[in-house]
C-alpha cells in the first residue's frame, strides 16, 4: 500500500544540502518529525510503515507537524506543495529511488538490524543507509550488512523538527566520504553536525544518560523533589529541560533500555536505578503514557 499526495510524480529537484528523495523506516514521532526536517528542506519524503494503519497514523503525524509550523510561520512553503512531495508506504520497495533511507524503529539491535537488512534489499548500489539509534553500535549494526561502508548514525532529537543538533556517528567499516555528506546533509536540514566515532551511547547519550541517572539516585535517596533537582539543571547550568523531565519526553523505557546498554558495555556507573526499573513495570512511562516523573495526566 503506498498513499501519495502528489497528484504527479514527484519532482526530481534540487535541493540544498539534502538528497532529492529520502526515504524513512518508522513513522512514530522520531520518524514524523525526520521527515518533516527533510520536507521543508526541499526533499521528497516516502515513510514506510509495518501496516495501513501506521502508515495512515505517520500520514496524521506529519501532516500535523507541517501544519503547526506553517501557522507559526516557521515554514514558508504551502501544506498543499510540502505534501505534493510525501508519501506514506507499506512496501519497502518504494525506497527504490532515494539516495538516502533514514532507520527509525524503536531502539532494539535484532529490531534495528532485521530492518536495515531489509531496506538494503531494497536500494540502489549508490543509496546510503543511516540509523537514528541513540547508543547502538553503528559497527555491530552494519556487520550484516552487504555494503557495511554505506551505513552511518544520524541521532536525531526530540522533537525533531524544533532541535538543532544531530549527531553524525561514524562506524569503522563506514565509507570515508560519509563524514562529509553526512555533515552537509544536517546543514542542510538548517541542523547542526557533531562528528563522533563509534563508541557506546556516542557522546549526547552518554552524557545525557549519566546525569540523568544520577538525578534519579538523588530523587530516589530524598535529596530534592523532581521539580527543584530539574530547576539545579535549568536554572543553574541553563539546561533547556531538567533531567527528569527529558527522561519523560524520550520515555523512561527508551532511557532504561540506554541505560542497560551503557551497563553492559561501559560497566556499573551506568547500572539503572531501581525507580527507573519500577516506574516502567508500573508503566510509567512518561508523556507518551501520561505519567512519568511529572504528571501529564
Amino acid at each position: 500500500m503506498t498513499i501519495s499526495l502528489a497528484t504527479t510524480e514527484i519532482p526530481d529537484i534540487e535541493t540544498p544540502g539534502v538528497p532529492q528523495t529520502v526515504g524513512v523506516l518508522g513513522g512514530g514521532r522520531m520518524g514524523a518529525g525526520i521527515a518533516h526536517a527533510f520536507l521543508v528542506s526541499g526533499a521528497a519524503v516516502t515513510v514506510v510503515e509495518r501496516d495501513t494503519a501506521a502508515a495512515a497514523a505517520a500520514l496524521d503525524r506529519v501532516t500535523g507537524t507541517l501544519s503547526k509550523a506553517i501557522e507559526k510561520a516557521a515554514v514558508a512553503e504551502d501544506l498543499e506543495s510540502l505534501l505534493g512531495r510525501f508519501a506514506v508506504s507499506t512496501d519497502a520497495a518504494d525506497f527504490g529511488k532515494a539516495g538516502l533511507v533514514v532507520e527509525a524503529v524503536p531502539e532494539d539491535f535484532k529490531l534495528k538490524q532485521s530492518a536495515l537488512l531489509n531496506v538494503e534489499r531494497f536500494i540502489g548500489a549508490d543509496a546510503w543507509i543511516a540509523t537514528n539509534t541513540s547508543s547502538l553500535s553503528v559497527a555491530e549494526l552494519a556487520a550484516t550488512l552487504a555494503r557495511p561502508e554505506r551505513l552511518c548514525g544520524l541521532h536525531f532529537f526530540n522533537p525533531v523538527p524544533a532541535s538543532t543538533l544531530v549527531e553524525v556517528v561514524l562506524g569503522p567499516l563506514s565509507a570515508p566520504e560519509l563524514a562529509d555528506s553526512a555533515t552537509r546533509w544536517v546543514r542542510g536540514l538548517g541542523k547542526t553536525p557533531i562528528v563522533v566515532h563509534d563508541a557506546p551511547g556516542f557522546a549526547s547519550s552518554r552524557l545525557g544518560v549519566a546525569i540523568a541517572l544520577e538525578a534519579m539516585r538523588m530523587l530516589e535517596e530524598g535529596v530534592a523533589s523532581a521539580r527543584d533537582i530539574d530547576a539545579a539543571m535549568e536554572l543553574g547550568y541553563r539546561h533547556a529541560s531538567g533531567p527528569l523531565r527529558t527522561t519523560d519526553i524520550v520515555g523512561l523505557d527508551v532511557r532504561l533500555g540506554i541505560a542497560e546498554y551503557l551497563h553492559e558495555t561501559l560497566g556499573d556507573r551506568f547500572a539503572p536505578p531501581q525507580i527507573l526499573r519500577d516506574m516502567v513495570a508500573r508503566g510509567e512511562l512518561g508523556r507518551k503514557s501520561g505519567k512519568g516523573f511529572y504528571d501529564y495526566s
